[in-house]
């Protein structure tokens, strides 16, 4: 009985470290952060989408102060200071009760240093006045810039936290490329300096070994440099102290022809509809010049008082009130050439605006051809890829095997490690510019949804390099195998 307990004690070993190896593994797994959480956090600390968000929020109060340009106004106006007033009149008529009536009556008033005061009240409501209606459909306009502009960012921001986020994953790429070499060229190191002591290589051989793996390390070391760099930039901008990424795998085509995609470029892309918002906002700028040099009509409501009092020869105090309900028009008749310089300046403008949604076009045609065709064009390259890494594999594997029985030299190896972290990495990259193309390919069209979004979080791959783990760990074992000195000289005595 305690035979067959140990027995199965020592069976349950293998399973109990495997169980708390994934254990082990859970943290980190959890900790690696999905485009989806990245990009929900930089929702709300991306410094430059906050300034767009700002500049949303003001940009719609251009609607109520469109509103306010026909609504009616009130003003107050109320004075006060030291005055003076002196009135003559001669050979007027003068009757009074009790009086009897008299003619070429004199009259004088004088007044110095009194106190004059004055308040009026003025209610006007616009009647007619196209500058208005102009200037009422700017605003307007204004607003649905601030729509489109507020959209362009938010579309913007995806866009630069996916950049910073697969910069990351690939910075990491890197350093996890970097240490796995390291490791191999340590262990060739390794062998090299036991070989030559046991006379079996030339000096040469260690001082290149040597050479290899201080190279090695100090690639590394930039490795780990752009790591942090990038970890920072992508932790700045979303408020994640210290956020993990992890590299895409295959990601679904993009549906539709060149065509199809220039098409709802053209009609959808926000910076061309913020160039086409630009030509009607030049186009309505011009016909506020035009009519601020019309006609207005308004209707007007006026009441005053006045009072001056003070001292002088005839001392006295006077008073007035006024008041009047009506219709004002306003006529322009000579401005000194300003509205004519004003229109020829509108007109100019205009033609600019009309150039700058030509050039916007013509710029987003380029940039949905070049994505479009990069999308197709990085499908064949992904493959050739794939199979050019599984070939450097093999060729490094066969690249051991031959350094271990004399066919290969120990910069082959190195040659051969150096290729593949190089084919790896390449991959790494290529299938990052896939998913970046997928992105960009949207946003021109204005199709940068939360579906899309999905697609690209759907392609990531599990925390693991590029390069295969089993592939990488039976190369290793191989090649701890092949490069013990026993071992090498064993096989050449066989043969």
């Amino acid at each position: 009985m305690t035979f067959d307990a140990s027995a199965r004690c020592r069976s349950a070993r293998p399973l109990v470290r495997a169980m708390l190896l994934a254990l082990a593994a859970l943290p980190a797994v959890a900790m690696a952060e999905n485009l989806l959480t990245v990009w929900q956090a930089a929702a709300q600390h991306d410094r430059a989408l906050n300034v767009a968000r700002a500049e949303h929020t003001a940009g719609q109060t251009l609607r109520e102060q469109a509103a306010a340009l026909w609504r009616p106004t009130v003003s107050l106006g109320l004075g006060a200071g030291a005055g003076a007033q002196h009135t003559r009149m001669e050979g007027a008529h003068f009757s009074a009760p009790g009086m009897g009536a008299a003619n070429g009556v004199d009259f004088g008033l004088d007044m110095h240093s009194g106190l004059a005061t004055r308040a009026a009240l003025e209610a006007r409501q616009p009647i007619f006045n196209r500058s208005r209606d102009a200037a009422r459909a700017q605003l307007e306009l204004g607003a649905e810039v601030a729509n489109s502009t507020w959209r362009e960012a938010r579309q913007q921001q995806v866009l630069r936290t996916a950049d910073g986020y697969f910069n990351l994953a690939l910075a990491d790429e890197r350093v996890r490329l970097g240490e796995r070499q390291a490791e191999a060229v340590a262990r060739s190191r390794t062998e090299a300096h036991e070989r030559f002591e046991l006379g079996d290589v030339p000096v040469t051989d260690t001082h290149e070994a040597d050479a290899a793996l201080a190279s090695v390390r100090a690639q590394l070391e930039a490795a780990r440099l752009q790591q942090a760099l990038a970890r920072q930039a992508l932790a700045d901008g979303t408020g994640l102290a210290t956020p993990r990424a992890q590299l895409p795998g295959q990601i679904a085509a993009a549906a539709g022809s060149l065509q199809d995609w220039l098409d709802a470029a053209m009609a959808q892309n926000l910076r061309v509809r913020l160039a086409e918002q630009g030509v009607a906002l030049a186009e309505h700028e011009a016909r506020k010049r035009r009519a601020a040099s019309g006609v207005t009509v308004d209707l007007v409501g006026q009441a005053s008082f006045d009072r001056v009092g003070g001292t002088g020869g005839h001392a006295a105090t006077s008073r007035s009130h006024g008041a009047m309900v009506g219709v004002q028009v306003n006529i322009p008749i000579y401005d000194g050439g300003m509205a004519g310089a004003q229109a020829s300046e509108s007109a100019r403008r205009i033609e600019k605006a009309h150039a700058q949604l030509e050039l916007a076009r013509e710029q987003v045609a380029e940039q949905v051809r070049a994505s479009w065709l990069g999308w197709q064009a990085g499908e064949a390259r992904l493959l050739a890829l794939q199979d050019g890494l599984k070939a450097s594999a093999a060729r490094l594997d066969a690249t051991r095997v031959g350094r271990a029985v004399g066919d290969r030299t120990l910069m082959d190896v190195f040659q051969a490690e150096n290729d593949h972290a190089a084919a790896a990495l390449v991959l790494a990259e290529a299938r990052v510019g896939q998913v970046l193309n997928r992105l960009r390919l949207a946003a021109l069209a204005d199709r940068l949804d939360d579906g899309v979004m999905a697609e690209a979080n759907a392609s990531l791959m599990s925390d693991k390099s590029i390069a295969s783990g089993a592939a990488e760990d039976r190369g290793a074992t191989r090649s701890r195998d092949l490069v013990s000195p026993t071992a090498s000289r064993t096989r050449r005595g066989a043969q």
